[in-house]
């Protein structure tokens, strides 16, 4: 869809552009007097002043977003080797605790990167028929299920009583950072916005058409400036889909954290 997005962006500039050469060659000839043409440039540099503002401005913002929601995913990755490690330490009385982690750690992988191949957890629930990246009642409940676990773990000696009470905050944290991660994923796009700011684009390209010169070169830096803006588009969208796309966040750190885990 992204991908779409950037080709759709990048045909719409071109047939503004085009427009305006084309309206430009039909125009009749006081149209097109210095005058007026004065006027379309300080008019078009308004537009492309602020479009820039704009662009810079939203550009930064989203990049701010993806970095956070990849942030968010490396630190629920860790969350979750940090719990198991802390249910290690209690003792092989935790190993389904441990096992049921590990199960909501492959399910996760799977719903939220479904093109790629799940890892073999025995006992992972099928991550098919999950919508919502890191959310949904299975995972859900398997989580509650660890904190069961947790919870029913009350030794009576103080140094496990004491790795116990750090297990309890753990998972505490580790459902915070989950939270996160669910809303970091089900952000909403700004599609209404992007496409205010291509509406403001295609005046733009209308207006460049309009001035420029019938000349091969003058067509020649139209096109890249054309090319050029709808890339930076392209990159705007693309990063306001943090799990997809091709700058989507990748798997890399919780297929990591579920490596640690069945060690």
């Amino acid at each position: 869809m992204e991908a779409l997005a950037g080709l759709g962006f990048l045909v719409l500039f071109c047939l503004s552009a085009l427009v305006g050469v084309i309206l430009r060659g039909r125009l009749a000839e006081h149209h097109l007097s210095a005058e007026n043409m004065d006027a379309l440039r300080l008019v078009t540099g308004l537009l492309v002043t602020f479009s820039a503002l704009v662009l810079s401005l939203q550009l930064s913002s989203s990049r701010s977003t993806f970095d956070g929601a990849n942030r968010n995913r490396v630190l629920h990755a860790g969350e979750l080797v940090r719990l198991d490690l802390c249910l290690r330490d209690l003792g092989p009385g935790l190993a389904e605790t441990r096992m049921q982690l590990r199960q909501y750690t492959a399910a996760v992988i799977g719903q939220t990167w479904p093109g790629e191949p799940i890892p073999p957890v025995e006992g992972r629930p099928d991550a098919s028929a999950m919508t919502v990246r890191g959310g949904g009642v299975v995972l859900a409940r398997l989580l509650d299920a660890v904190g069961l676990g947790v919870e029913a773990a009350n030794p009576a000696e103080p140094p496990a009583a004491h790795t116990a009470a750090r297990c309890r905050a753990d998972y505490a944290s580790l459902q915070r950072s989950r939270w996160t991660v669910i809303e970091d994923a089900d952000q909403a796009s700004g599609g209404l916005f992007i496409g205010i700011i291509g509406f403001w684009l295609v005046l733009v390209f209308l207006s460049f058409g309009l001035q420029v010169p019938r000349r091969r070169l003058s067509g020649i830096v139209l096109a890249v400036g054309v090319a050029s803006i709808a890339s930076v588009m392209f990159v705007i969208v693309d990063l306001s889909t943090p799990y997809s796309g091709l700058f989507g966040i990748r798997s890399t750190a919780m297929r990591a954290a579920l490596v640690d885990m069945s060690r």
